[in-house]
């Protein structure tokens, strides 16, 4: 049999991603791709240049590196799955991207004419595979847009479109159902096609900088509150450039989920706002989706100025920000023109003045972070001590991906990021951390990339998968497990409600015991990569420098660290 000449929709997905300047094609794979495979076949018999293809055995696994890639490149990728089954398996992940702001396309397939129409996609779509209302119904709840493709003359336009909505705000992922019949039809590229522009940049108006400016230098007690500041492209800097202007303590909450302002900074108030907000005439919120708790926990005498992308998150079922005015538009080109609002306004030199003596009085005075908890030798490690230790061993430009429940507050507190990317959380359901840290290695070789990880959090990933992907791509982590050998979130909130209650009396706790859990380190060695267990404090030291070492040689190293809290 000899090869067909003429492309079909195979070709018309990958000639999309060519102009679009997808990177990369992650593939968690379906019988409904083999037309990809074929046009990915004769992109390399050709030599034609194109975004390189990557299999994955776990839906979930490919979900969560196209995540961390996007994170570290900003640039959105191609997902493919399959069918109805691997995108309900994708979807912890999807999910994950919609609450994180990342852009990709994720796309799997259906069948329409199930044999009848000549083309034979396979009897499994008659049997097993099909979904009433298609995948885009199954997909339209935890994606920013789900749609089907209904022809192959409109499937590169699709895939387009879809790319350059996943891109503009709010970002997200979306989704396209491409069926099979779609692939397999004969395509004739557009003569029009060309590379798609970059978004256009978006910035508020003259009038409503200098409104904003002017709540800014008459606030006599303003604080800014950030979560996510720090993923937009110049936001992190734009955030300094402005607080230090009029000497502004900013806070990030525990619900920030990256690194959004220097820890080390003067101005850097921690993470909790509430003695701020009792004084505060103005309060700033850049990038905050909840920033009060109970949502009705506005502080009622302060204004409220939020600037933001999207303000409004269309993802969050119920949100309150109580604000007086709004700044829509891209953070990092927003943040900086209120500055220059601000200092063409005109600075009270005296009040910034205070204000910095202020800071600069709170920041000699702060008490020391705690010390590691004194134990016994062998009876394990303190958390704060194994981040400090971490934050001294890492390269300074290192990425941390944390999916740690009990334990984010410590890592985000000890860590002490100070530049953008250094810190990341990962949002939505537990599982996706070692596809996180994959997807921001892969983008940046180079980079040392550690992962911060609850035992539990930590069995919720596909870890087979991730591990085998780790070693085929040569892509090296350092996997630190905090590992308590029980569900203590699960723990917490059961004494949250009964406090007194039967469990507690008779030390009769349900959905939180891990200690039948396998030995964690152990799972390294059918991968030849680095496993080792610490229990000990005097061990910590020398147990992450071997493990930093291995990391640094190329071989992954999952360290299981027998935490004391």
């Amino acid at each position: 049999m000899t090869e067909s000449a003429q492309p079909d929709g195979g070709e018309a997905v990958l000639a999309a991603c060519r102009d679009l300047g997808v990177d990369v094609v992650f593939c968690s794979s379906g019988s409904e791709w083999a037309p990809v495979w074929e046009a990915l076949a004769r992109q390399r018999r050709d030599g034609v240049a194109g975004p390189r293809y990557i299999d994955l055995m776990h839906e979930t696994l490919a979900v969560a590196m196209s995540t961390g890639y996007t994170l570290a490149t900003g640039r959105p990728q191609l997902v493919l799955l399959h069918a109805v089954p691997g995108l309900l398996q994708g979807a912890n992940g999807i999910h994950g991207a919609l609450l994180t702001g990342v852009p990709m396309v994720v796309a799997s397939a259906e069948s329409t004419g199930y044999g009848e129409t000549g083309t034979d996609p396979g009897s499994q779509w008659y049997r097993n595979l099909s979904v009433v209302g298609g995948p885009q119904a199954v997909a339209a709840p935890f994606t920013k847009w789900a749609t089907q493709v209904g022809d192959v003359s409109t499937a590169y336009g699709h895939i387009v479109r879809a790319a350059e909505l996943a891109r503009r705000a709010p970002a997200g992922p979306v989704y396209l159902n491409i069926p099979m019949e779609v692939l397999l039809q004969p395509w004739t590229r557009p003569a029009a096609a060309r590379p798609v522009p970059e978004p256009g940049a978006r910035v508020s108006t003259r009038a409503e900088l200098e409104q904003a400016a002017s709540l800014l230098t008459a606030a006599r007690r303003p604080v800014i509150v950030t979560e996510s500041a720090g993923r937009h492209p110049g936001g992190f800097e734009a955030l300094v450039e402005l607080a230090e202007a009029l000497a502004i303590p900013v806070v990030e909450p525990q619900s920030a989920v990256c690194a959004n302002f220097p820890r080390t900074h003067r101005l850097h108030h921690g993470g909790d706002a509430t003695a701020l907000f009792a004084e505060a005439d103005l309060i700033v919120l850049v990038c905050c989706r909840a920033p009060y708790y109970p949502p009705s926990n506005r502080p009622a005498h302060s204004r409220v100025l939020v600037i933001d992308d999207v303000p409004h998150r269309p993802h969050v079922d119920y949100q309150v920000l109580g604000a007086d005015q709004y700044l829509e538009g891209d953070i990092g080109p927003t943040l900086t023109a209120l500055t220059e609002a601000v200092r063409e306004a005109g600075v009270d030199a005296e009040l910034v003045a205070a204000r910095e003596a202020e800071a600069h009085a709170a920041s000699a005075g702060a008490p020391a972070a705690a010390a590691a908890s004194s134990r016994p030798a062998g009876s394990g490690i303190d958390p704060a001590a194994v981040v400090d230790v971490l934050r001294e061993l890492l390269d300074p430009d290192a990425a941390v991906i944390d999916e740690t429940i009990t334990h984010a507050r410590i890592v985000q507190q000890r860590l002490k990021a100070d530049r953008p990317g250094r810190y990341s959380y990962v949002q939505g359901g537990l599982g996706q951390g070692i596809g996180v840290a994959l997807g921001v290695k892969l983008a940046d070789p180079d980079r040392e990339v550690a992962l911060t990880v609850g035992d539990g959090s930590f069995l919720y990933n596909p870890i087979v998968q991730s591990l085998s992907a780790a070693k085929s791509l040569g892509l090296p982590l350092l996997i630190l497990v905090f590992n308590n050998r029980q569900y203590l979130s699960m723990k917490l909130n059961h004494l949250r409600f009964y406090p007194d209650g039967a469990s507690v009396r008779h030390a009769d706790f349900h959905g939180v015991d891990l200690s039948e859990q396998p030995d964690l380190a152990a799972l390294a060695g059918p991968f030849g990569m680095l496993g080792m267990t610490l229990s000990d404090p005097d061990e910590l030291r020398a147990g992450l420098e071997k493990a930093m070492e291995s990391v640094r040689s190329g071989i992954t190293a999952i360290v299981d660290v027998r935490v004391t809290r």
